[in-house]
C-alpha cells in the first residue's frame, strides 16, 4: 500500500505520515530532506541555491547527510525551498522518491508532490493543510525550543512567501491532486488528526478496492 502525504510546510503532514507509517507498519520517507540535503550541500560548496546549475550540482549527496541535524535548520529550509522550484533538481530526485514509493509492500511518503508527480497510483492520498497564522505559530514554537529568538513576524511572512514559491513553481507545484482528501489540522489536536488521517486512507482504501473488484 502506498499512502500519499502532501501539504505546506508546518501542515502537520510530516507528524501524520509518520504515525501512518507506524499505525500500518510501513517505511516512511519525508522527501523534503532529499532538497534539504541539496540545500545544505550548495551551502557547504558555497553555491547560489538559485542558480539552477548550483543547485543540480548539488544534488550527487551521501546518504549519510540526511541524518545531520542542519537538514533542520530554518536557514536551510529557506535554501531547501529555493532549491526545489528548479525542474532539473526535481528531475533528479524522481527517481529516489519513486524506488522508495513502489519498494514491496509500499511506503508512506510525504511532501508537496507525492500524490500528483511522485505516486500518482498511491492506493490513499491526502493532502494537509491549516491556515497561514497556525502553521507559523507552530514553526515559531519550534524554533523557539531550539533556542531561536526569530519575531513570530518574521516567520509568518517566511510561511507565506514559501507557500508562493512552492505553489507558483512551474515544475510540480504544491497543489492537491484531485483525488487526494483534505485534512485541515488547523484546530485538532495530534491524537484527532491522526484519527481522522487514518479514517481517510481506510475509506480511499476500500473505495479503491471496491472499484478494481467491478
Amino acid at each position: 500500500m502506498i499512502i500519499a502525504v502532501d501539504g505546506p510546510a508546518a501542515s502537520g503532514k510530516g507528524t501524520i505520515a509518520r504515525a501512518l507509517a507506524s499505525h500500518y507498519r510501513l517505511p516512511y520517507l519525508d522527501t523534503g530532506l532529499l532538497y534539504r540535503a541539496v540545500a545544505a550541500n550548495v551551502a557547504r560548496h558555497d553555491l547560489d541555491p538559485a542558480i539552477e546549475a548550483d543547485a543540480v550540482a548539488a544534488c550527487d549527496f551521501d546518504e549519510a547527510l540526511l541524518d545531520d541535524p542542519i537538514l533542520r535548520d530554518d536557514e536551510t529550509g529557506k535554501r531547501a525551498s529555493i532549491v526545489s522550484a528548479h525542474p532539473l533538481v526535481r528531475a533528479a530526485l524522481f527517481h529516489r522518491q519513486r524506488r522508495f514509493a513502489n519498494q514491496p509492500g509500499g511506503a508512506v511518503l510525504d511532501g508537496r508532490d507525492i500524490g500528483t508527480v511522485i505516486a500518482p497510483e498511491a492506493d490513499a492520498k491526502l493532502f494537509v493543510k491549516a491556515t497561514p497564522t497556525i502553521r507559523a505559530r507552530r514553526r515559531h514554537s519550534e524554533l523557539r525550543d531550539r533556542g531561536s529568538n526569530v519575531s513570530m513576524d518574521k516567520v509568518l511572512a517566511d510561511i507565506r512567501a514559501r507557500d508562493q514559491r512552492d505553489s507558483m513553481r512551474s515544475s510540480a507545484p504544491l497543489v492537491a491532486a484531485n483525488d487526494a482528501a483534505l485534512l485541515d489540522t488547523s484546530f485538532l489536536s495530534i491524537e484527532a488528526a491522526l484519527k481522522r488521517a487514518i479514517e481517510l486512507v481506510e475509506r480511499q482504501v476500500k473505495l479503491k478496492a471496491e472499484r478494481a473488484r467491478g
